[in-house]
């Protein structure tokens, strides 16, 4: 039987949080983005002072853990006025089916209603086929961005879903 919980990660979590993404980021954009777009991302995003600022900054992370093992983290923050943005959501590989992405985004949006928002969005990039999973969570494509990272670009779809 696996047991599941999902608790608030602070600044003490961000280990956990980079070994989540250490089995799942190249994985999960290796056939969409060059391995050096894929390592300059990874550590710009989640090196451990940019994961600091991003806490600082006010992003609410969560992690979903099996069995006391981290299995996948999800994480927030207020965007525009009743609107939140889901900025993360990863599950490792050998956690990946058993609907840990699913509870880890009706988390989040039942946070984001606690907080009074109306509406989740995200980015996802334009060929990534998680795209799918977001569309069946009740998502839609709003509008496309194409947003430098240092000297790269991430081609995202923004997509939206009203909770109220």
């Amino acid at each position: 039987m696996h047991l599941f919980n999902i608790k608030n990660a602070t600044k003490h979590d961000i280990p956990a949080i980079q070994d989540i993404i250490a089995d799942t980021w190249e994985p999960s954009y290796r056939a969409i983005l060059t391995p050096e777009q894929i390592n300059y991302m990874q550590a710009e995003i989640y090196r451990t002072e940019a994961l600091e600022k991003q806490i600082d900054e006010g992003q609410q992370f969560f992690i979903l853990y099996e069995n006391e093992v981290p299995a996948g983290f999800a994480s927030y923050s207020p965007h525009e006025t009743n609107t939140y943005k889901l900025n993360k959501l990863y599950v490792k590989p050998g956690y990946q089916g058993k609907g840990y992405g699913s509870l880890l985004i009706r988390h989040v949006e039942q946070e984001v209603i606690n907080q009074g928002g109306e509406y989740l969005i995200l980015n996802v990039n334009r060929f990534n086929q998680a795209r799918q999973k977001y569309e069946h969570a009740g998502f839609k494509v709003i509008k496309e961005e194409d947003i430098p990272i240092g000297p790269y670009w991430m081609n995202d779809y923004v997509m939206q879903k009203a909770l109220k």
